[in-house]
């Protein structure tokens, strides 16, 4: 039992260590300046494959390589998915450099929101009443956002899809976070570096030409990828996925409090309006899941019990007087 504690405790630990780190990166993207957005990405894919390349490496775990290899499907699939995540890398990258945090933000807090609906209109599943009514508010949030400025919030938008998609095709291919980051890199890798290469012979390459310490902070672009990844999947193996759930928050939270009060974006009314619609929206999406969640466990803690009585010895028979 005391072992089963301590296992919660760090998954808990690695959880918050996971999307902490996830909520706090808008701090070092601008430490990477003057280099572009573009050969920040290129970065971000070159270190990490080397990254988790040495990580896999050193844990000896390369038997997955050749079955998925002998899968054509599944390589298609790590092709898509490595081309929605580098979208997704290369837009939060480019909004956190240019004082789009807040939005980039609202991204992530309806991503769960546009997970749900793909799940609705590609995987045919059925919602529950207050899913339905939590998708209709986050619509509503959209349009006062979009009415609000003058424009659709297109920065979170995309984020939102892209990383829902993302999470839907990994869902598919059924591959550990390491072994995934280091299937999706290699493909982004050799574009990657091609890129870097090219900026180097047109004499605009940031890297290597603005001090030691710039060129570490562009190769730990690998390592600020791969380490939450990491803890996030020790976090997933040790607690429950209602507890993932309710931590998945926290990293939107740390960038939008980032930037309200370290950035200093501006929140008018509507946006704020906006804001509070996705939070009620949120509420109760993260209630029904908790409701359910105890629906479920009770049904199971039921059921063994139906079990235990069914197979338990039957009561010997009294004596006659």
């Amino acid at each position: 039992m005391k072992t089963e504690k301590n296992e919660a405790r760090a998954g808990l630990l690695y959880g918050i260590g996971a999307y902490g780190m996830w909520g706090l990166v808008p701090l070092f993207w601008p430490l990477l300046k003057p280099a572009g957005a573009l050969e920040i990405l290129a970065h971000r894919m070159v270190w990490s494959l080397v990254f988790v390349g040495v990580a896999l490496l050193a844990l000896r775990r390369w038997s997955w390589i050749p079955e998925l290899m002998r899968s054509p499907r599944k390589l298609g699939m790590i092709t898509l998915a490595a081309a929605v995540i580098t979208v997704n890398w290369g837009l939060y990258i480019w909004s956190v450099n240019t004082g789009h945090v807040v939005e980039a933000s609202l991204g992530y807090f309806i991503n769960p929101l546009v997970t749900i609906a793909l799940g609705v209109l590609v995987l045919k599943e059925r919602l529950r009443p207050a899913q339905w009514a939590a998708v209709g508010v986050g619509l509503s949030a959209v349009l006062v956002l979009a009415v609000g400025a003058g424009r659709p919030p297109w920065i979170s938008l995309t984020l939102a899809f892209s990383f829902a998609v993302y999470g839907l095709v990994k869902k598919k291919v059924n591959i550990g976070g390491l072994e995934s980051l280091a299937a999706e890199t290699a493909v982004q890798f050799l574009p990657a570096l091609a890129y870097l290469v090219w900026l180097g012979t047109q004499g605009t390459l940031a890297f290597g030409s603005h001090g030691a310490g710039h060129t570490a902070l562009l190769a730990a672009t690998g390592i600020v990828t791969a380490a939450p990844l990491v803890c996030f999947g020790a976090a997933a193996i040790r607690v429950p996925l209602s507890t993932l759930g309710l931590l998945q928050y926290l990293a939107p939270t740390f960038q939008f409090v980032l930037g309200v009060v370290y950035f200093h974006e501006a929140m008018p009314a509507e946006r704020w309006a906006g804001f509070s619609l996705v939070w009620l929206a949120l509420t109760v999406l993260t209630w029904d899941a908790l409701r359910t969640a105890r629906k479920s466990r009770a049904e199971v803690e039921r059921a063994a019990a139906a079990a235990r009585a069914e197979t338990a010895p039957a009561a010997p028979a009294a004596s006659a007087p």
